[in-house]
């Protein structure tokens, strides 16, 4: 997994397609993203409700924008540790503070930040953003990432476990058994 998170980059908001993409592409594309770091994925489903719910905008003819495609990577990301209420009110706080822009490379600098050094890639947790900004805002959302990270580190760690552990297990159903002796 180290090797995954040291590689791992999220797109950059004027990096993710500005066409339009509609709902299973829109799924494919977040999710491709956020394969490296295990169970974060979305479903169709999932974002239909997101949009129901008023937590992201309706599609314009049926495709996501850039803002909409921002915010899907920020809940299916912080979806492990907030309830939906929760994101939705940082995404209130952050809007009367921050473009979408400026909030999801924030989002995105930071998340690939504390990935690097909880996973021991790096010594020391940069300093993401202005030096000025310390606003509530951002130290909720750096709260988020750090939650957010320690799981990703740990599930990452018990599957590594997990991994010896069957494959000895899977050793043991494939021995043959011994014969009998005769008494």
């Amino acid at each position: 997994m180290s090797a995954c998170v040291e590689q791992f980059r999220l797109p950059r908001y004027r990096e993710i397609p500005d066409v339009g993409l509609y709902l299973d592409q829109t799924v494919k594309y977040v999710n491709r993203y956020l394969a490296p770091l295990g169970c974060m994925e979305i479903t169709s489903s999932m974002v239909s409700n997101y949009v129901k719910k008023g937590y992201i905008s309706n599609p314009v003819k049926k495709q996501y924008d850039a803002d909409q495609i921002a915010y899907l990577f920020f809940i299916s990301v912080a979806k492990s540790v907030l309830s939906m209420d929760n994101i939705a009110r940082l995404f209130e706080m952050q809007k009367k503070m921050y473009t979408a822009e400026i909030a999801y490379n924030f989002f995105c600098e930071e998340l690939e930040n504390m990935l690097q050094y909880i996973f021991g890639l790096k010594d020391h947790v940069d300093a993401v953003g202005t030096p000025e900004d310390k606003s509530e805002t951002k130290t909720m959302l750096r709260s988020t990432i750090i939650a957010v990270t320690h799981i990703i580190y740990l599930s990452s760690r018990f599957e590594n476990m997990k991994a010896p552990e069957d494959a000895a297990s899977a050793d043991r159903m494939s021995l043959p058994e011994a014969p009998e002796k005769e008494a």
